[in-house]
């Protein structure tokens, strides 16, 4: 190949150098991610972190369960079952329906749930819709909470039967203020980009979070996080200004020295659905990644008492800026290896990215192989190969998510963009 520019003229050589700079970020970061997928499972003894307990301790702690949903028409009733029909006391057991006043059809949906029940520990919260948004109905919830420990499940989720048995011998067996316990999406065949997405949580919540936790900074994922209620009081309840309110909250945890537990075990976790489609799933990736920028932004992760803990902060939440940065690499890599010619030790290193990008790319498919097993299902080779060919548009989607949410930080829009759910989930 023939090129147009060598390293011969002094502005070559500082574009040629920034890009290996950035190729070795970039690297960095890969093998990074690649060590918190496969942290769980660096040390056999680790796997215990994982297990519920088997003996249950008798039913001693009391729940709050809060329940927001906004136009969840479709799978709200079938939740409100679920959660009612946990394997506990229903005298210890608090479930607030949490819903909005202009939600007109979800409320009809849960009224007649609540008829049907005529439960007196189940009760329908409506908020004033002027205030909006997920944080206001939690927090209204939280007044009025009497549970010992307070939870959140989302309007289309699936939890254990016994998730309240194994959260109860938990807190009374280790000195914990918090159990993050495993949520799962479950339907990992229904589209293209249903694979990697059950796998991002898979990894995620079985892996990730137990080495954030570790190092004393772990951003909780949306639901199934038990709380002790007067510690979530004297926090002040959900910050209503950032789109992830979850992982804001883990952080302040962390700066109020909580004490976190992550568990994840393939029986107890939540089951949850991937987004219908591919323009869903982009604005889903969007708020969350918007939501880290302006946490990031807020600063408040810099109260972490560690040096370690505000680096792995800083890392995690400028995650959409490195993905959005790295997204915009993808064309200026093709155009610098067609037009500048370089040594071959510097172009060994700038496909580095690329290597890692592969050696995830079997990570996947490894993951995929557990997941199945672990969840009981068939082995496809077909559904191994989707997955192979979906790989890379995957990043793309992400790379898509991650550009749309620092241009709508930059333009000032910070509305609320609803992922819908249709109970893909249900019956996996």
């Amino acid at each position: 190949m023939h090129h147009l520019f060598h390293l011969d003229n002094p502005v070559v050589i500082v574009i040629a150098y920034t890009y290996l700079v950035i190729m070795i970020l970039m690297t960095v970061q890969a093998i990074f991610n690649i060590r918190l997928f496969l942290y769980i499972w660096e040390e056999p003894e680790q796997a215990w972190l994982n297990s519920a307990p088997t003996v249950y301790r008798p039913p001693q702690l009391s729940f709050t369960i809060l329940l927001p949903a906004y136009h969840e028409e479709d799978v709200y009733a079938d939740t409100i079952q679920k959660v009612y029909d946990l394997n506990y006391p229903k005298k210890m057991v608090q479930i607030l329906a949490l819903l909005r006043e202009h939600d007109t059809g979800t409320i009809k949906v849960a009224q007649e749930k609540l008829n049907e029940l005529r439960a007196p520990n189940v009760q329908l919260l409506v908020t004033n819709d002027k205030h909006g948004g997920k944080p206001h109905q939690l927090n209204l919830g939280l007044r009025m909470a009497k549970g010992d420990i307070v939870t959140i499940f989302d309007a289309e989720d699936g939890p254990h039967p016994d998730i309240l048995q194994v959260i109860n011998t938990t807190f009374l067996n280790e000195p914990v203020d918090v159990v993050q316990s495993g949520v799962q999406l479950m339907n990992h065949n229904s589209r293209w980009f249903s694979f990697l997405n059950v796998l991002e949580y898979f990894f995620w919540f079985k892996s990730a979070l137990h080495f954030f936790a570790r190092c004393g900074m772990t951003p909780l994922g949306g639901n199934t996080v038990f709380v002790k209620r007067e510690l979530m009081q004297q926090l002040g309840g959900w910050d209503h200004t950032t789109l992830t309110e979850d992982a804001d909250l883990g952080i302040r945890l962390c700066i109020a020295k909580s004490r976190v537990r992550i568990l994840y075990d393939d029986e107890f976790v939540t089951k949850e659905e991937t987004p219908a489609t591919i323009d869903q799933f982009i604005k889903q990736r969007t708020r969350w990644n918007q939501g880290f920028i302006q946490i990031l932004f807020s600063g408040r992760w810099m109260q972490l008492e560690k040096l370690s803990q505000k680096l792995l902060a800083l890392y995690v939440l400028i995650q959409p800026e490195l993905q959005a940065l790295f997204a915009l690499m993808i064309p200026l890599s093709i155009i610098i290896s067609i037009l500048i010619e370089m040594p071959v030790w510097m172009a060994i290193l700038t496909f580095m990215p690329l290597y890692c990008l592969i050696f995830g790319l079997f990570i996947s498919v490894a993951g995929l192989h557990e997941f199945v097993k672990v969840h009981h299902r068939q082995w496809k080779w077909s559904e191994a190969l989707t997955l192979l060919i979906a790989f890379i548009p995957y990043q793309l989607l992400l790379d898509i998510g991650a550009v749309r949410a620092v241009w709508r930080q930059l333009r000032g829009a910070s509305n609320w963009e609803k992922t819908a759910h249709t109970g893909q989930h249900r019956g996996h």
